[in-house]
């Protein structure tokens, strides 16, 4: 089972419009190896991967892999269900996959879909071993792996906060991409992008973030503003914290300046010992430390976006009950950590519980330590804040939700987790005696993703609506090109044309090179994946004209989700710089070359000749409408289109008409010693982009001769 090569494909590709690894597979002296002439293969296969049952497969049925399983398949379809299985079982789910045999025996695409490159390709090497152990009776590691592949996979995903905003931005249809390995991402392309990390967005400024960070200066911007907190002061020693606590009265809270997770936060403290031992915790977490009165009631984390709050969880403290036989340092583990929802990985809400210099205080205040045993029955506080669990969303008082979102304009934060101290989220602060004790920029969603209980909450969503008001998304207008003869004519013609028109901010992304304008900032071929999402990613574009080689499409997919215009200008022999072995036939570059037009918007336009019969048979795959382009205007596909409502470019006497249901119009001459396909194909998809029949006429004119390719290479994107 020699894995000859791995395709990770990108963007919309022959597969899916979704990234999916192509695996080249050689079965090698396992072509005829059916699973069901394989004695104990189905048993071992099932007990080490009982998740395989919930495969549907292609009966689709609950256990249809494994009736196929029974029945006999082959190595390769096997391999396509195992690796998508250990990516369900390393917390990336994917559902798709496909295993084809090409012309060459023994040798099998196998394709499945991935979430995380990194996780999709050590899955797939795992499932190769895990699948010829299981074949030749021999021993696996299946904990071991998963347990690898958890780690691949907590290495390369988002984190949750940062995954809940790009969902958000899937469900709204507005593209993203991945920037770097961190959690940067951008939404929207161009000119009209976004930028995101966790929840910090391109509109969180620098001196805010400085601000929040800072927990004295916010008190005190706070203060100054009207919000209600607790007085307090910077000291520099513990005597000083001492004094501060007894001029503020007790009990006290003592805290880093600018420290965070909640570490080194030491509270209701009432005697001089544990003001001074809090000092010496908290000036190692921070660069200062601030003494606070202590504010009565529970910790409320206020979630504030764009002015508003949109999400409330309140944080009981934690505690564990003694049984009589187990040291509190036991008690933890057992009742605290345990918990699923306690951990180190990203998808869990709540932190593990340490035994740190906070418990230890705790404890002490209790007579007890970390050894000490509880009898049986007596409840011990551990940690009283850090603990965000409970949804009150729906709780929170009017004033309260105004003061939040005062605290986190006078930060300057578009999104800010402020901390609430009160004994009732549902009455007013000042009623109540409650404060507002931090600000915080870049607040984790955990808490209001997965509440313990109550409803979770869109948050990212809101984050997103923050960016994107609704009916944006962030897309700009695109038209793709593609073909084998014609393509880079056509995409150059469409480019000049548009430039000549007057659009302004227009990308270009050749064959012969990367464009903005009237200057080339790259050269080389970029007629692929890189070259379109190169371009996609400056700041400055307004609109691109992309050109799709064949080959770039069967590499790494389209560099686009999505296109306004896709153009085919035809289909013929496959050509020989594919570097691809098995598109060997018209029908098999078909399917390269359809891609484009499966990612039509709705509301878009796929541009064909009227003339190609395997181009007609692309028409019912667009999602918007259909130009047919004919140099003969009798050609026997347009009647038929245009009573059905299609649009059509045709040349008659030496002209261009536009046709659809509601007339003709005159595009002008087609320029003089010009290719008429050329030419038609460039109004149809000036048409397309909203240009009027005059506006075509005279870009194409002055667009004919223009040459991008001649433009001084400047800075590149």
């Amino acid at each position: 089972m020699d894995i000859q090569k791995v395709l990770a494909l990108r963007g919309p590709n022959i597969w899916s419009r979704r990234t999916v690894l192509e695996a080249w597979v050689d079965l090698g002296d396992l072509r005829d190896a059916a699973s069901n002439t394989i004695p104990g293969f189905f048993e071992r296969l099932a007990a080490w991967l009982p998740g395989l049952e919930e495969h549907r497969c292609g009966l689709g049925v609950r256990g249809g892999f494994f009736i196929r399983l029974r029945e006999g398949t082959y190595p390769a379809h096997v391999l396509e269900h195992v690796t998508i299985e250990l990516q369900n079982l390393a917390g990336t789910p994917v559902g798709f996959g496909k295993a084809r045999e090409t012309s060459r025996p023994g040798v099998y695409r196998v394709v499945v879909r991935y979430r995380e490159e990194a996780v999709g390709r050590a899955c797939l090497w795992a499932a190769r071993d895990l699948v010829l152990a299981a074949m030749r009776d021999e021993p696996f590691d299946v904990a071991g792996t998963i347990a690898r592949l958890r780690d691949v996979a907590d290495e390369a995903m988002l984190g949750p906060s940062t995954r809940a905003v790009v969902d958000a931005a899937e469900a709204r249809d507005i593209p993203w991409a991945r920037l770097g390995e961190g959690s940067l991402v951008m939404l929207g392309h161009g000119a009209r992008r976004r930028r995101v990390r966790t929840t910090e967005t391109d509109r969180t400024g620098a001196v805010a973030e400085s601000v929040a960070q800072d927990k004295e200066l916010t008190r005190r911007f706070l203060r100054t503003c009207g919000v209600p907190v607790p007085a307090g002061r910077l000291v520099g020693s513990p005597e000083e914290a001492w004094e501060a606590a007894q001029d503020l009265g007790l009990p006290v809270v003592v805290k880093p300046r600018d420290g965070n997770h909640g570490r080194g936060v030491y509270l209701e403290l009432t005697t001089r010992e544990e003001v001074e031992a809090a000092f010496e915790g908290a000036a190692r977490e921070g660069s200062g430390v601030l003494v606070e009165r202590f504010v009565p009631g529970e910790e409320h984390r206020v979630l504030v976006v764009g002015g508003r709050v949109v999400a409330a969880a309140r944080g009981p403290a934690a505690w564990v009950t003694g049984d009589g036989r187990t040291p509190v340092r036991g008690l933890i583990e057992a009742q605290l950590n345990a918990d699923p929802r306690r951990g180190v990985r990203d998808e869990c809400p709540l932190n593990p519980v340490e035994v740190d210099d906070t418990v230890v205080m705790e404890l002490q205040r209790q007579g007890l330590t970390p050894d000490s045993v509880p009898g049986e029955g007596r409840r011990v506080l551990i940690q009283r804040n850090g603990n965000l669990a409970d949804d009150v969303t729906d709780r929170v008082h009017e004033e309260v939700a105004a003061r939040a979102i005062l605290a986190a304009r006078v930060v300057g934060l578009d999104v800010a987790g402020v901390d609430i101290v009160t004994p009732d989220i549902a009455r007013p602060l000042e009623d109540v005696g409650g404060a507002v004790v931090e600000v915080n920029a870049g607040p984790a969603l955990h808490a209001h993703l997965k509440p313990t209980s109550g409803e979770p909450r869109s948050v990212g969503a809101a984050i997103v609506e923050s960016l994107f008001p609704p009916g944006e998304d962030g897309r700009i207008p695109l038209a793709c090109v593609t073909g084998v003869r014609r393509r880079s004519e056509v995409a150059r013609r469409v480019f000049a044309m548009l430039r000549a028109s007057g659009w302004a901010g227009l990308g270009f992304a050749a064959s012969d090179g990367l464009f903005l304008d009237d200057r080339r900032i790259a050269a080389g071929d970029h007629a692929d994946f890189p070259g379109a999402r190169r371009l996609l990613w400056n700041p400055a574009l307004q609109a691109a004209v992309v050109e799709a080689h064949p080959a770039g499409i069967l590499a790494e997919g389209l560099g686009f989700d999505q296109c306004s215009v896709a153009a085919v200008t035809d289909i013929g022999d496959p050509p020989p710089d594919l570097g691809y072995p098995f598109v060997e036939t018209r029908e098999d570059l078909f399917t390269v070359l359809r891609c484009p037009v499966d990612v039509v918007r709705p509301g878009g336009v796929a541009v064909l000749d009227a003339g190609e019969p395997l181009l007609l048979d692309m028409v019912p795959l667009c999602a918007g409408h259909v130009t047919l382009v004919a140099a003969d205007p009798d050609a026997p596909a347009l009647g038929p289109h245009l009573a059905a409502g299609g649009r059509a470019v045709t040349v008659r006497k030496g002209r261009i008409v536009f046709q659809n249901g509601e007339g003709t119009a005159d595009a002008g001459e087609v320029p003089r010693g010009d290719d008429v396909l050329v030419a038609l194909y460039g109004a149809a998809i000036g048409w397309a982009l909203g240009l009027a029949p005059g506006e075509v006429a005279a870009g194409l004119a002055r667009g004919m001769n223009a040459d991008p390719a001649k433009q001084i290479v400047g800075s590149r994107v």
